[in-house]
């Protein structure tokens, strides 16, 4: 229940501030579940603190370069023989 209360809530927040564009949105509820994830994991103490924020950061690096090769593999045409 305290975990459905607080997404309600942050759905509040972003209603009330305004959000209209939908990239907006899908951007703010992907933050409010990443740092969900963080403190889950943080409160479980699998690493320490900053154990924590140098793989958090290895992670953020490689979602980085994955959306980057994404890109490049969607521009690339395949020659035909």
């Amino acid at each position: 229940m305290k975990n459905s209360k607080f997404i309600i809530d942050k759905f509040a927040k972003l209603i009330e501030q305004g959000i209209v564009s939908s990239k907006d949105l899908s951007a703010e509820i992907l933050n409010i579940f990443k740092s969900k994830r963080d403190e889950f994991v943080f409160k479980m103490k699998l690493t320490g603190k900053d154990e924590f924020d140098i793989l958090s950061k290895r992670v953020e690096n490689l979602e980085i370069k994955i959306k980057k090769l994404e890109g490049k593999k969607k521009t690339k045409q395949v020659k035909k023989s």
